[in-house]
Formats: C-alpha cells, sequence, structure tokens
C-alpha cells in the first residue's frame, strides 16, 4: 500500500533516513512531486484533524513535549497522516527516522536497520524504525523485532489499517502502544483544499484555481475522510483546467471516476456489526445498505447470508419461526443461483427477517440453561426419565413412575424433567410478539407460567 503521510499535513525531512522526494536537491521541479506529498505538515502544528492525539492536549503534544517516545502502533484508514505522524515523532525527539515496507523487505533489511542503529547508538544517536503495513510482517518477523523493541535499540512506530489485535502478534502488541487515527471529517478536509489552493509555495496557489462550492463539497463527500484522496483528486482536476480555471462539480466527477470503497479486515467487521444491528432494530433499508456496501467492497455474500439465519434464530427466534426457513432457503438459493441472481433471494431474506418480530427469549433461555448445566454439571437423570432396556435396570427402578404424554388429553403431562437440583427452574420465557404470543398462551393454559 502506498504511503499513509499525506493526509492531514505538508513535508519537510530532518531526520529522515531516506528523505522523501519534496526534498531530493536533483529534483528542479517541485510540482512533479504529488500534491499530498508536497502538502505533508512539518510540524503538529500543521495537522488538520485528529485533535484527540495531537492537540494542545492530545497524547502525541505531550509526548513530543516530553521527549520520549514509546513504541507504538499506528491505527487508521488510508490518508489519516499515519506515516506523517511517524516523521514528526521521529524529528520531534532528534531520531533517524528509518522507513520499512512490510510488502517489499524482509529480514535481510531488518539486519541491515539494527547493524546501523547500533553504530547510532553509540553515536548517542536514536532510531525510529517505522514499518509500514505492519499486519503484513509475518509471525517469524514479527518476533524477530521482539528484542530490540524490548531492548530499547529501536523505536518502533508500525502503521497499519488492519485491527491490530487481528493481525499483529500479541507479544509484539504488549511492548507498544497502540493509537488510533479516525478518517478526517468534512470540516477538516475543506481546510485542507484550501489551503492547498492558497499555498503558492507547496500548493497550488500559483494556478489562481476557482473551486466551486458543489465541487468542493463533491471532494469532500468522495473521499471520506482520506485526505490523500481529496488533494489527489484536487490536482488531477487542476490539471484538467489548467491555470486559471473553474473546477466545478462535473471536473471533479471527471476527477475522481468511480471511487472503490475501503474494504479491509477491521472495516468489514464493522459493517458486518452494522449489517446485523440493522436486521435486529427492524431495520430493513439501513440492512440493505450495509449488505450492497459490503457487497460492493468485494465480500463473499455467503457472509451476509450466515449472518441473516443467524439473525432469525437469534433476534427473532420464535417471534417467527418461518424466518429461519426463508434464511437458510435464501441461502441455498443464492448457491444455486450465484451472482446476480442470488442478491434476488438474499434481498428478500434481508427484509423478511428484519420486518419480522422479533424475540431473543429462546436465545436467553439457552444461556439460563448453560449456566445452570455450569452448575450442575454432574447432576443425575431422575431415575423415572432413565430408559429401562433391561430386567436388571427395571429392579433398580428406572422408568418407574414415567408419564406417557401421549396417553394423556392434548398429549401434555406434567412431569419432572429435571434434576432435583434445578426442578423449578425456568431458562424459557416467552415474549407476547408474533407466534410466541400462542407458544405463551399455550404454557400459561399448562400452568408452565405464571
Amino acid at each position: 500500500m502506498a504511503d499513509d503521510s499525506l493526509s492531514l499535513f505538508p513535508g519537510g525531512t530532518s531526520g529522515d533516513e531516506r528523505p522523501p522526494q519534496a526534498a531530493d536537491p536533483q529534483i528542479d521541479d517541485h510540482r512533479d512531486v504529488p500534491l499530498a506529498e508536497r502538502m505533508r505538515p512539518r510540524s503538529l502544528d500543521e495537522i488538520v484533524g485528529q485533535e484527540t492525539l495531537v492537540g494542545s492536549e492530545g497524547l502525541v503534544r505531550r509526548l513530543q513535549g516530553a521527549g520520549q517516545i514509546p513504541s507504538l502502533i499506528l491505527h487508521g484508514p488510508p490518508g489519516t497522516g499515519k506515516t506523517t505522524l511517524g516523521r514528526l515523532l521521529a524529528r520531534a525527539v532528534g531520531a533517524a527516522f528509518v522507513p520499512f515496507s512490510a510488502v517489499s523487505e524482509g529480514v535481510p533489511r531488518l539486519r541491515e536497520i539494527m547493524k546501523a542503529a547500533e553504530e547510532r547508538r553509540r553515536a548517542r544517536r536514536r532510531t525510529l524504525l517505522f514499518i509500514d503495513e505492519i499486519h503484513r510482517l509475518n509471525k517469524g518477523q514479527q518476533d524477530f523485532l521482539l528484542p530490540f523493541v524490548e531492548s530499547g535499540l529501536i523505536t518502533l512506530v508500525g502503521a497499519t489499517t488492519e485491527h491490530p489485535a487481528f493481525e499483529v502478534n500479541t507479544a509484539l502488541l504488549s511492548r507498544t502502544r497502540v493509537l488510533v487515527l479516525e478518517p478526517l471529517g468534512e470540516e477538516d478536509l475543506r481546510l485542507l483544499l484550501r489551503r492547498s489552493l492558497e499555498d503558492a509555495e507547496r500548493g497550488l496557489g500559483e494556478l489562481k484555481l476557482d473551486v466551486t462550492p458543489e465541487a468542493e463539497r463533491e471532494i469532500v463527500v468522495k473521499a471520506a475522510g482520506d485526505a490523500r484522496q481529496a488533494l489527489t483528486a484536487l490536482e488531477v482536476a487542476a490539471k484538467l483546467v489548467g491555470p486559471g480555471g473553474v473546477v466545478d462539480v462535473e471536473i471533479v466527477r471527471e476527477a475522481l471516476q468511480q471511487r472503490l470503497s475501503r474494504y479491509d479486515t477491521t472495516t468489514a467487521f464493522q459493517l458486518l456489526s452494522a449489517f446485523h444491528k440493522s436486521l435486529r432494530s427492524s431495520q430493513g433499508d439501513a440492512a440493505l445498505y450495509w449488505a450492497m456496501r459490503m457487497i460492493r467492497g468485494g465480500e463473499d455474500p455467503l457472509v451476509l447470508l450466515r449472518r441473516i439465519v443467524a439473525a432469525a434464530y437469534e433476534d427473532v427466534g420464535l417471534a417467527d419461526p418461518q424466518a429461519g426457513i426463508v434464511a437458510v432457503q435464501a441461502m441455498q438459493a443464492f448457491e444455486r443461483l450465484g451472482a446476480p441472481e442470488g442478491y434476488l433471494p438474499l434481498a428478500n431474506a434481508i427484509l423478511y427477517v428484519a420486518s419480522a418480530p422479533k424475540s431473543n427469549r429462546a436465545y436467553l433461555g439457552m444461556a439460563a440453561a448453560r449456566e445452570a448445566a455450569e452448575r450442575f454439571p454432574d447432576a443425575p437423570v431422575p431415575l423415572h426419565l432413565r430408559n429401562a432396556s433391561t430386567s436388571l435396570m427395571r429392579d433398580w427402578g428406572f422408568g418407574q413412575g414415567y408419564r406417557y404424554a401421549h396417553d394423556f388429553e392434548d398429549a401434555y403431562v406434567d412431569l419432572q424433567c429435571l434434576p432435583d437440583e434445578v426442578a423449578g427452574e425456568r431458562f424459557y420465557d416467552p415474549s407476547d410478539r408474533g407466534f410466541e404470543a400462542t407458544v405463551s398462551k399455550l404454557m400459561r393454559e399448562r400452568g408452565q407460567l405464571e
């Protein structure tokens, strides 16, 4: 994945082991450098957004003031400033900033970095190792870093778009602190765009562009919190209209083309959670929206269908037993039809489960029964419920006192079927919604409910 530094900020390289392109004296025209790179912040004061981290009382601001930077994992979506933050932290403590790509480099390169870090330490200089896409390191590579992080030879700053708890080894995670960077807000993106339009040194100020409010909004909305994407769209639009041109919404749409939605492991879990909660809350439109977001992001529709089946039994339950049947049939229909025809039974199942009356009483009953089973894991089966398959068992009293339900009116018999230890406990308490209201009425008539 590309360098994640661009979002909030403008550039500068003091202390960098590998200076960014904008600082290269061989480049005569800095306009060859992407706008997002040129506008990289040179200090914490230039950062837009991330107030909880870089505000006056933010953690990063306090760490900078203390001059001591612990090893960190920077977690956030693309374009939120993870790489830039790493560079600024290195500069704040006078450390060498050493970038490492988890995608294209491996342990041999890490050995070189550690050797150079030893030399710097002898010269009383620190090393900040910045690993982009740290979740791409395998277990062996992550384990390789442990002794160097523990000894303080390096300060590790890893950047990841994936949830660290899922993708970073527990041993390494325990030696770092996780900082979460949020997508930029709309006002943050507007400020960044306007700063770029006004800055004649690093931005587009010398082009004297006129950006309509509608065009600005289009960029802000489509960037979805990603500052790099916002600046790239603005830069492409500027090239389309030329100096003194007017950037309108059509130009922006041409510059953006079709934006692919962000979809990684973390986003997938969040969207799936939103999808299930929409089903549970009887919000069919919302459930359809989250489902289409996930499918557009490349998710396997069977993931959604399995969640619908789970919701049908967990959240609808006996309020509408048909919901489980509809959900399972939709899954089978998709497996036979495939896409795109299979999306129709998917949509039908979503709307059925979302619209059905809801009850989680079966779920709660199961949880209560499980708790009782944990309290009394060895409670004996009452003798009258034991099968007397031999004469010896009958002599022992197996089956004595058992009453066959079908010999009684309505095929119901008041029979103790729980062990003595939990006799009288009730696990299932039906609701008065949907079909479960019929179940509740029947249980009351039998005296099973008060």
